[in-house]
């Protein structure tokens, strides 16, 4: 049953149908972000947001994560580093409570930071990725004692994260998994979204030191 009283949205209906009734102990989320400047343009990279849809915050906090989410389980959500008090509000409006991050660093292949990315005050070479736990007894398996909270590595086509991400959670956090606005799909886990299939390729150029296989899905 859908926790709101308000009519389902299509993206709600769909995802209800990819869980099948299921309860997920791991979520993980790389929601299409909205956002604004103070001019009202989408920013800072509107030129690049026609590439794929976004959702308003509201439409991503109307999503039913709450009906699917297993008591206890763990959600890893993608945030950009300016809308850090919106990722904590969906994390909310699903059903979590804020625990810690993992922060993502994104480097040159010197190992410095590229400096590539967007940003009004700094120059961003950083994403947050929030974890946030539901019910009791919700503790990260026995590896979280040791997982240090940051992840080093390249990017690749605009938006994409790192695959270092799935090692960690596979190995912190218990099954059923469900990765939310998926690229691919990946092994031991459930995936949705409108890439969320095999054959994904990214439909614009990527960095150039990716090579095909480095690009495609999982």
């Amino acid at each position: 049953m859908f926790l709101s009283d308000s009519p389902l949205s299509d993206a709600a209906i769909d995802l209800l149908a990819t869980a099948r009734g299921r309860k997920f102990g791991t979520v993980l989320a790389d929601p299409p972000w909205q956002f604004q400047n103070r001019t009202g343009k989408v920013a800072p990279e509107h030129k690049r947001l026609n590439r794929y849809g976004t959702m308003t915050l509201d439409e991503i906090c109307k999503l039913p994560v709450a009906d699917i989410a297993d008591d206890p389980s763990h959600l890893y959500l993608w945030v950009p580093n300016a809308l850090l008090p919106d990722g904590l509000k969906v994390m909310d409006a699903w059903g979590y409570r804020y625990i810690s991050n993992i922060v993502w660093h994104k480097i040159r292949k010197d190992g410095g930071s590229d400096g590539r990315g967007v940003g009004f005050y700094f120059r961003n070479v950083t994403e947050i990725l929030l974890f946030g736990v539901r019910g009791k007894n919700a503790r990260t398996l026995d590896p979280g004692r040791s997982q240090v909270n940051i992840i080093q590595s390249r990017k690749r086509e605009h938006s994409r994260k790192p695959d270092e991400q799935y090692k960690i959670i596979e190995d912190c956090s218990w099954g059923p998994r469900l990765e939310m606005f998926s690229r691919g799909k990946r092994r031991g886990w459930t995936v949705w979204g409108n890439q969320a299939d095999e054959n994904y390729k990214p439909t614009w150029d990527t960095y150039s030191f990716n090579s095909a296989a480095e690009i495609a899905a999982e």
